[in-house]
């Protein structure tokens, strides 16, 4: 499918356009335009698909929705977001966008009604309301949030009107900005039914429509990728894995992860799935601010975009970009015009991966093998489609030598050949070569 050989980026709409943090509900804005901007860049970086954060309005930052039908105000109007999402296919790009299914902000006026009215409105059964509690908003009733945050109200999904609602506004999306598909927000708190009812909605509109689901476990949810449900999860054990490996010098530890997930055995948890892979994203300390040796960060994104998955570049970071959680989210989402452009040497690394990744059926559908492993440097192989690949990575500050098999390789980037049983890698660098 499509997105099976995509390359993802990932913008933070709210915070890439430099919106105010908090929604004054009054008069529209036009911020739509500096998104619309980038796409020659995005061209030129080889995306193929974007994937946004919420769009809809919203009281703060996005995931506390109150009108699943209208743009948020702080960025434009809906009919200014759908010639953004016009002029991403007019360039050959995908678009994706944030559904948050599991909770509203309490402005959302179905729960302003339940505040208002209390018993008597039917709009009490979207929500798991106990009218003898009390709210820490001092409501006079209590009411089940996402995980502690009183802010966001949880919907109880198993109301037949909800449901309507929801899958109203899932076909309004498709139908008026004419979306490819879906990020569903915390989907290890969706039931499963409610992914089977979503998929079949979707698919009724548009048959390659993607579903990925947000996913900070993978054990128990496999079970969820499947054709009835999603087509990829969040891959956060891979990020977790990747970004401890390079910065605790230990590769075996991603090299784990890659094979127990991946790897060519019958018990590989998810082998011939693609997982939505990332070493930073709006959640998270950006990859050049949690990698303690930065000269590691070319050979970080050699790994994301040959490793099984696809691939995800959060705004910024293909600049290398610092952010961290000292004030909560927002040093993740900057304003585009904030970040600092001038690392073409990383931006030109990862257009030379990404377009690799979109043009080789290896590293799309292929499979994964462990080829050599030490705790500073490992190779390994990707095969598929007539292709085979051969990566090689040293994250040390000396040169290694890697005995990666018989035969040469023809570097993908530079055309120079080598003998596999020799790969001579310079300090922090990674390698790809084509099998002769």
């Amino acid at each position: 499918m499509w997105f099976d050989e995509a390359v993802f980026y990932q913008i933070y709409p709210l915070g890439f356009c430099g919106a105010e943090r908090e929604n004054d509900f009054g008069e529209t804005r036009h911020r739509f335009q500096a998104i619309e901007a980038e796409i020659p860049k995005l061209l030129e970086l080889g995306v193929t698909a974007v994937l946004f954060n919420p769009l809809f309005e919203s009281e703060r930052h996005g995931y506390d929705t109150v009108d699943f039908f209208r743009a948020d105000r702080r960025l434009g109007t809906n009919g200014e977001l759908a010639h953004m999402v016009d002029a991403l296919h007019a360039a050959g790009i995908r678009v994706v966008f944030d559904g948050v299914f599991n909770h509203v902000g309490r402005g959302f006026p179905p729960f302003r009604e339940v505040l208002e009215k209390r018993e008597g409105t039917d709009y009490r059964f979207w929500f798991n309301v106990d009218f003898h509690g009390n709210s820490r908003y001092n409501d006079g009733l209590s009411y089940a949030d996402w995980e502690g945050h009183p802010e966001l109200v949880k919907l109880r999904l198993e109301n037949a009107d909800l449901q309507n609602y929801l899958m109203d506004a899932v076909r309004f999306w498709i139908r008026e900005f004419h979306i490819d598909g879906l990020r569903l927000d915390v989907s290890y708190l969706l039931p499963p039914w409610f992914m089977e009812l979503l998929r079949r909605t979707v698919n009724a509109e548009k048959e390659d429509f993607f579903l990925m689901g947000e996913v900070i476990h993978l054990n128990n949810f496999a079970q969820n990728l499947c054709p009835s449900r999603l087509d990829s999860i969040t891959n956060y054990e891979g990020y977790r894995s990747l970004v401890s490996a390079f910065n605790s010098r230990n590769l075996f530890e991603i090299e784990y992860s890659l094979s127990r997930l991946f790897g060519n055995f019958p018990w590989a948890l998810l082998r011939g799935k693609n997982l939505f892979s990332f070493v930073d994203n709006h959640d998270v300390e950006r990859a050049a601010t949690a990698l303690k040796e930065g000269r590691n960060l070319f050979g970080l994104y050699s790994v994301l975009f040959t490793m099984p998955g696809i691939p995800c570049i959060y705004y910024g970071s293909e600049y290398a970009a610092k952010g961290d959680k000292s004030e909560g989210d927002y040093r993740l989402r900057p304003a585009a015009c904030e970040i600092d452009r001038s690392r073409s040497d990383l931006f030109s690394h990862l257009a030379r991966l990404a377009r690799l990744r979109a043009a080789s059926p290896a590293l799309a559908y292929g499979t994964y093998t462990k080829v050599t492993l030490r705790n500073t440097d490992f190779s390994f192989l990707r095969e598929g489609g007539g292709e085979r690949l051969l990566v090689a990575v040293n994250i040390a500050e000396t040169d290694c030598v890697l005995h990666a098999g018989d035969g040469e390789g023809e570097d993908v980037f530079t055309g120079e050949r080598t003998l596999l049983s020799e790969v001579h890698l310079p300090p922090f660098s990674s390698k790809i070569f084509r099998k002769i």
